[in-house]
């Protein structure tokens, strides 16, 4: 009897694992070598209307997400976009057809956080963009700053939210992407699906895809 105890706990022990292995996507080291010089993906840059429905490789969300905000000064944990007092306080949520994830910078992941196509809460009043396949919602956490009254905490994220929104939409010309930076979203539905805390603050959205 005891031995059929612990292997029903043994199994139990298993399942649990693999359900949470499930919820943590890995990614792929990101390709540095890809896409144009810095200037010509300047002169490339555009906010884009019409977007293709194909869902991106893991390989091109992995450099998406590292160009956006990843760690490229591991000694330091310094990240690709400058921060105010280094707060680091820009969260990136991953809005994808089958759920909602956050990226962890440190482990280069995707941790699951909704199952299920929340698109449509991004895409708010401006149904057309609905379809898109990929939606990066950027969450400024004031909690991060060490100083500063909720004004000034509140500017420094919208600068930081700026700068990461600017390096998704470069990285997006330099490799032949779509991509649209925008404010309108459903922010209360949102707050809500993702359960986000007081100083967790929603500040930009952008639409990526593949040319159309």
């Amino acid at each position: 009897m005891f031995t059929k105890m612990k292997i029903f706990f043994l199994i139990l022990l298993l399942g649990f694992m693999a359900s949470k292995s499930q919820d943590i996507i890995k990614l792929n080291s990101p390709d540095k070598t890809r896409g144009l010089p810095v200037m010509k993906a300047l002169s490339e840059r555009a906010s884009v209307r019409e977007f293709d429905t194909t869902s991106l490789s893991i390989q091109d969300i992995s450099d998406l997400l590292w160009a956006a905000n990843g760690v490229n000064r591991h000694d330091e944990g310094k990240r690709t976009a400058p921060s105010a007092i280094n707060a680091q306080d820009i969260d990136i949520y991953v809005f994808l057809k089958d759920a909602v994830y956050l990226y962890n910078a440190e482990e280069h992941s995707l941790i699951k956080k909704v199952n299920g196509d929340y698109c449509s809460l991004i895409s708010a009043k401006q149904v057309e963009y609905s379809n898109a396949p990929l939606f990066i919602l950027l969450v400024s956490d004031n909690s991060k700053f060490k100083y500063g009254d909720d004004t000034q905490k509140l500017v420094w994220g919208a600068i930081d939210a700026g700068l990461v929104a600017e390096n998704i939409c470069v990285f997006c010309a330099s490799v032949g992407f779509s991509s649209r930076p925008r404010a309108s979203m459903e922010q209360d539905k949102i707050i809500e699906l993702l359960k986000l805390s007081n100083s967790q603050k929603l500040m930009l959205n952008v639409i990526v895809s593949y040319k159309k």
